[in-house]
């Protein structure tokens, strides 16, 4: 199932991503059914824990490299600003490509050549480095500086470059290409495919573009929440040595704020950074440090909460409604699901693992350069009636179940009256409601018109 193409994007299909980082989770997948364990909630739980179990070693390594360059005491404190922050808990269990890039970066700065690290080797950091562009060749941006600090420092540079650098790249790129070549049938290097898109011909802006300071004047602050004064503190009071940390940070808000499209998610790699310089700010206070580290905590913790366990959660919960609709309806041969919201929306068959026709409003980008072209969705929302009419203009053809924001409820009244569909269940989904997503998520389930008169 996992690698059917059903169940993937069009990334796949349209080989901008590779089948390494699925592949980890596949063989999970795979050991749970071979152990006769493969239930759609271990199905769910079991890569989560396994992605916060990895998170969960980062931070340690993270620790322990702090220890060995300052002292114990600055280590606690730069430890305690990864664990309280709002950001690493939002993400640390999520399985996003950006979260183990994140990982990678972290265990990889452990092993990196510091003044007064004790755990160095160049092997390993860059064994590291190289799996991170592998698995999101984007993950080389933030190590661009610290591999051109490095190579400088080196007195031995063709030696680094020759026994170290090149072995460690031809291994993880060979392995890479073989297993996206078994998977994909033909040699394919997505990572050059990858970077074409989103970098060279800046396709992401097709889903959305923000402008070029918005790193800076939202997007960082955002991430960063109420550790950013501690950071800016910081800044002023770690040595020199960490220079190149802060060089990093801003390198990379540089580079991606070149590209229009722009998400939180995608800074998350240089938040353990920023860290350092909370932890020395942390350390360095002799007034106030009670109330600022009660400040951090709540803050942090009330964001987190929130956004974890609040904001957006209808998504999720409506995938518990198909479950059940899955496993305990007698007549779920005959069922089927239409999710009339924002593409990607939901989760998919990772929260349901069974057969169920399901469907969701398409929103590939444009590769073929037309002027005129629409995705599925937006030809949708300008006439959500319409299309529906167009849809199904037979009523073999309706699905059983449909699945909406409630902002689209009113407008689609006339067609969900008409062919007898009746809610069934609402879902919280946010506080903050936009022009597309709703405040609730709503399940109207198709009724025979005999169940309606036994009604």
């Amino acid at each position: 199932m996992v690698f059917n193409y059903g169940y993937l994007t069009w990334e796949w299909t349209e080989r901008l991503r590779g089948y390494t980082y699925p592949l980890i989770f596949a063989s999970i997948y795979k050991i749970l059914h071979l152990l006769g364990k493969d239930s759609v909630h271990l199905l769910i739980w079991i890569p989560r824990l396994a992605q916060a179990l990895l998170s969960a070693i980062a931070d340690l390594r993270l620790y322990s490299l702090m220890k060995q360059l300052e002292n114990q005491q600055v280590a606690q404190w730069v430890f305690f600003c990864q664990l309280c922050s709002w950001f690493t808990w939002y993400c640390c269990t999520r399985t996003l490509t950006n979260t183990m890039e994140t990982v990678l970066t972290i265990i990889a700065l452990f092993y990196y050549p510091m003044e007064g690290s004790k755990s160095m080797n160049s092997v390993k950091y860059s064994s590291l480095v190289a799996l991170a562009f592998i698995i999101r060749p984007t993950a080389v941006i933030p190590w661009i500086p610290l591999l051109f600090r490095h190579f400088w420092q080196e007195q031995r540079k063709l030696d680094l470059i020759l026994h170290q650098f090149l072995p460690v790249g031809f291994v993880t790129l060979s392995l890479s290409l073989i297993i996206d070549r078994i998977f994909f049938g033909q040699w394919t290097l997505v990572q050059y495919n990858f970077l074409k898109f989103n970098v060279l011909q800046d396709l992401g802006s097709f889903y959305g573009s923000h402008p070029w300071h918005w790193y800076f004047s939202q997007g960082f602050p955002a991430v960063l929440g109420t550790h950013l004064p501690f950071f800016i503190h910081g800044c002023f009071l770690a040595p020199k040595r960490y220079r190149i940390f802060l060089v990093t940070v801003l390198w990379t808000l540089l580079v991606y704020s070149m590209l229009s499209h722009k998400e939180f998610r995608f800074i998350y790699p240089v938040l353990p950074f920023c860290m350092v310089f909370c932890g020395y700010s942390l350390n360095n206070l002799k007034t106030w440090k009670k109330p600022a580290l009660s400040f951090l905590f709540l803050s942090n913790t009330l964001l987190a909460l929130y956004t974890g366990l609040v904001h957006q959660r209808g998504t999720l919960d409506v995938m518990t409604n198909i479950q059940e609709l899955s496993y305990n309806n007698t007549s779920v041969s005959s069922a089927s699901v239409l999710m009339m919201m924002p593409c990607h929306s939901t989760p998919y068959y990772s929260h349901v693992h069974y057969p169920l026709p399901m469907r969701f409003l398409q929103c590939p980008p444009d590769l073929t350069g037309k002027t005129d072209y629409l995705v599925e969705a937006d030809m949708f929302y300008l006439n959500p009636l319409k299309w529906l009419y167009m849809e199904f203009q037979n009523d073999s053809s309706l699905p059983t179940h449909l699945i909406i924001f409630s902002v689209l409820e009113e407008e689609i009244s006339p067609f969900l009256i008409s062919n007898n569909y009746e809610r069934t269940a609402v879902f919280f989904h946010t506080h903050f409601p936009e022009s597309r997503t709703g405040s609730h998520i709503y399940v109207y389930e198709r009724k025979l018109k005999g169940k309606l008169n036994q009604r």
